[in-house]
């Protein structure tokens, strides 16, 4: 079984007027569609999270960026040769 956190979420009033009635009419809790967005939200970043626990790639990412903008390295023209 796993446990659950807590948090407090500040929405705009008019946000959560909307998504309190939304969760009235399918008949859901908050809890439920907050979960289910987060789910989406995970699974669309995962592939992210799984580079960024690559040793040294965000360094490698950030030292490309840095050629780039020096106008070093090659050209992608360059690369299929």
């Amino acid at each position: 079984m796993s446990s659950k956190g807590s948090t407090t979420l500040r929405l705009p009033e008019e946000r959560l007027k909307l998504i309190r009635a939304i969760a009235g009419y399918e008949n859901r809790s908050l809890a439920d569609i907050y979960t289910e967005l987060t789910d989406e939200y995970i699974a669309r970043h995962r592939e992210t999270l799984e580079l960024l626990q690559i040793p040294d790639f965000l360094k490698e990412c950030r030292e490309g960026l840095e050629e780039i903008e020096a106008e070093k390295g090659k050209k992608l023209s360059a690369l299929g040769n």
